[in-house]
C-alpha cells in the first residue's frame, strides 16, 4: 500500500508552484524546471498532485485566493466607497505588487478564450471570479446601484485598463483614463 501525501509538503510545494507561476506565467509550464526550481522532482509533484493538470488547477485556486483575500484586506482597510473606491481598486490592481496576479489572470483569460477545454471549470473561475473579487470590493460604487450589471462595468473598465496599461507601459494615460472615468461616477452620485 503506498504511503499517503504529506499534507504540509503539498501545502509548501504549492505555495512555492504559485509563486514560480506568478513569477514566469503557464506557457510552456514544463514539470522539469517547475521541479528543479521548487527542488523536488516531477514524480514527487504528480505524487502529490496526480497531473500536471490538478497541479495547475490547485496553482490557480491558490493565486485565486491570495489576490482575493489581499483585495479583501485591502478594501476592509482603506474603506473608501462610490467613486472613491474606483480609484482605490485601480490603484490596488494597478500596483507593482499585483502585476504577476493581473498578469496570470489575463494569461488564463485568453488561454480559456481561445481555447475553452485547456482549463476545466476550477480554471475558468481565474476569469469569472472577478465579478467575486472586483464586484463585492464595487458593489456600492454608483452605476445604476449595487447589482452585477453595475459591477460588470467597472471591472470591463478596470480590466480593459489594466490591459491597455500591461500592454503599452502607459501608465499616465490609463491612470488619467481610469480617474476620468472615476469622475463620471462622481457626477453620477450615489
Amino acid at each position: 500500500m503506498a504511503r499517503p501525501a504529506d499534507p504540509q509538503r503539498r501545502a509548501r510545494t504549492l505555495a512555492a508552484a504559485a509563486d514560480y507561476v506568478l513569477e514566469h506565467g503557464l506557457a510552456g509550464l514544463s514539470l522539469r524546471p517547475l521541479a528543479a526550481a521548487l527542488g523536488t522532482s516531477p514524480r514527487m509533484l504528480l505524487y502529490d498532485f496526480s497531473s500536471k493538470e490538478e497541479l495547475i488547477m490547485a496553482v490557480l485556486t491558490e493565486v485565486r485566493g491570495r489576490l482575493s483575500g489581499m483585495l479583501a484586506d485591502y478594501v476592509r482597510e482603506t474603506g473608501p466607497s462610490g467613486a472613491d473606491l474606483v480609484r482605490a481598486v485601480w490603484d490596488w490592481a494597478s500596483s507593482a505588487e499585483r502585476v504577476p496576479f493581473m498578469r496570470l489572470s489575463f494569461e488564463v483569460y485568453v488561454e480559456t478564450m481561445t481555447n475553452p477545454a485547456a482549463y476545466s471549470e476550477r480554471g475558468r473561475a481565474m476569469v469569472t471570479e472577478w465579478l467575486d473579487q472586483f464586484g463585492t470590493a464595487l458593489v456600492d460604487a454608483p452605476v445604476g446601484g449595487p447589482n452585477a450589471t453595475s459591477a460588470t462595468l467597472l471591472i470591463a473598465v478596470l480590466r480593459g485598463l489594466l490591459l491597455d496599461r500591461f500592454v503599452t507601459g502607459d501608465e499616465r494615460r490609463t491612470d488619467l483614463a481610469l480617474e476620468r472615468f472615476a469622475e463620471l461616477l462622481d457626477r453620477a452620485g450615489p
